[in-house]
């Protein structure tokens, strides 16, 4: 059965990338070849990538004319947009899925492959948290703080017990953190 991962840049006060916070800035700015090369190889363990229409269509729009290191696998690995709206889906390897999340997420599962990942904005990783879908979360934690922003994790009812299972630091700050339910 394939694992779901929730991978997430993160700045080290917790707020995501997700906004006008000044993060995706750091992230753009930081230049770390064994870091990238890393991230890349990372990529391609990747089965399919889920996300929502917000964070697709962005996607969509940027990596099949980028030339970025990332861009040819982020455009040939499977990807899944959870979305009731969309109709489409003109990114090469895009399904919709518009059904029940938790339901879609068991089906995705159940397939054989490599292990999901889901990446995007907070408000599709929230509810996959919410959901308790999540097997691991992969966290890059950038090397600065905002102050602001939205927070990676959402409210929850009661605490989200966790165990390290896997890090790494690289020479730029930015930290690989892996993090599997703690009953695990």
């Amino acid at each position: 059965m394939r694992k779901l991962i929730l991978g997430f840049y993160v700045s080290l006060d917790g707020k995501s990338a997700d906004g006008d916070n000044g993060i995706r800035d750091v992230m753009m700015s930081i230049d770390d070849p064994e870091q990238e090369e890393y991230f890349v190889s990372r990529l391609w363990d990747t089965g399919a990538f889920l996300m929502g229409r917000n964070t697709y269509e962005a996607m969509a729009d940027y990596w099949p004319g980028s030339d970025h290191p990332s861009a040819k696998a982020m455009n040939e690995i499977p990807k899944v947009v959870f979305s009731r709206t969309l109709k489409s889906a003109d990114w090469p390897e895009t399904r919709i899925a518009s059904g029940d999340t938790a339901e879609e997420i068991a089906k995705l599962k159940a397939e054989p492959g490599k292990d999901l990942v889901a990446a995007g904005g907070t408000e599709f990783l929230h509810s996959l948290i919410r959901l308790g879908v999540v097997d691991e979360y992969h966290l890059w934690v950038l090397p600065a703080a905002t102050g602001k922003g939205a927070p990676l994790f959402p409210e929850l009812d009661q605490p989200l017990n966790l165990r390290l299972v896997e890090s790494k630091a690289f020479r730029s700050g930015v930290l690989k953190l892996v993090y599997a339910a703690a009953d695990e």
